[in-house]
């Protein structure tokens, strides 16, 4: 087995190679002056199983190509396994079409990477399950929730999580909050909103019992983070203790980090899937936790042929 890391996330890419004990494969990643991405891997890797970490996050475009270069250049170094590690999948949110004369930007970057060469993709809290059939290669994905479920009990006391409700920003998002609640015996509440248009929202009601009790508001994507203010204040209104949020991608593009500051919200967990800039690390209300571990043992799995949905079992 070898560990290939992209730019996107040198951090996690290092992380999960201390978690494995293996070494990351050196690589050279440049670019010509006119921005185009040239590689070059400085080990040989033929015959090697391959594990390629590349977060498709900002800027998603170039870390994209990236990946996809990456693939090129060990297919035809002839490696014998590509495994495309992206924790986080950009582009996940256009995963239909929304209208007339629109996209499935989803299903094109599955068409890439599956076309690029790669032989399965393990990723993290897929914006929508529907996209592991997207791909025509094995697709593993995993969910942040056990790494959630940890952060809870250690930051909770069990008297605490008694008055614990889990709350979905959406009503999509309401079977991955039942699950995160169901771990707790907890109860559920669900923000009933509208979107009028792409990066805006409207909270219109509360649908559950959130007096008196301390919300978790449970996502995947945190972006701008106008949503997730919006259903921090409206549950608040609706006598709510506190508002705490756990995102496993922390997209927090501008101006996420002063929303969050400005904001009712206690604090803000998120995972290490995307690389986060000096400000998000010194905001004092963002907390980062690492998924590491979990990916880690998840590779440490597909390259030993062993069940990788045991892991959640």
């Amino acid at each position: 087995m070898k560990l290939i890391s992209g730019s996107s996330n040198a951090e996690l890419s290092k992380a999960i190679a201390d978690v494995l004990d293996v070494p990351l494969t050196s690589v050279d990643i440049n670019r010509f002056r006119d921005q185009e991405i040239f590689v070059r891997i400085n080990e040989n890797v033929r015959g090697e199983d391959i594990f390629l970490i590349q977060p498709t996050s900002a800027p998603a475009n170039d870390h994209l190509m990236e990946l996809l270069i990456l693939i090129d250049a060990l297919v035809r170094a002839s490696a014998q396994r590509i495994t495309a590690v992206v924790p986080y999948y950009g582009y996940a949110r256009q995963d239909r079409k929304t209208g007339g004369r629109t996209p499935i930007s989803a299903k094109l970057v599955a068409n890439l990477i599956s076309k690029a060469g790669a032989h399965r993709v393990l990723t993290i809290d897929l914006h929508a399950g529907q996209i592991q059939g997207f791909f025509d290669i094995p697709t593993d994905n995993l969910f942040g929730q056990p790494v959630f479920v940890d952060d809870i009990k250690d930051n909770y006391s069990k008297k605490d999580r008694q008055n614990l409700l889990f709350v979905s920003p959406d009503t999509g998002g309401v079977v991955r909050t039942r699950s995160l609640a169901k771990r707790f015996n907890a109860d559920i509440a669900i923000v009933d909103k509208r979107r009028p248009k792409a990066g805006e929202s409207e909270v219109m009601n509360i649908i559950g019992e959130v007096e008196g009790r301390d919300c978790i508001l449970y996502d995947d994507i945190i972006d701008s983070g106008g949503t997730l203010c919006n259903a921090a204040n409206a549950l608040m209104d609706q006598g709510a203790n506190s508002v705490t949020a756990y995102i496993t991608h922390g997209v927090l593009s501008d101006p996420a980090v002063e929303r969050i500051t400005g904001s009712i919200l206690r604090e803000v967990v998120i995972t290490d899937t995307i690389a986060q800039p000096e400000k998000v690390k010194t905001c004092e209300k963002i907390r980062e936790v690492s998924v590491a571990t979990l990916l880690g043992e998840a590779i440490r799995r597909i390259a030993n042929d062993e069940s990788v949905s045991k892991l959640f079992g």
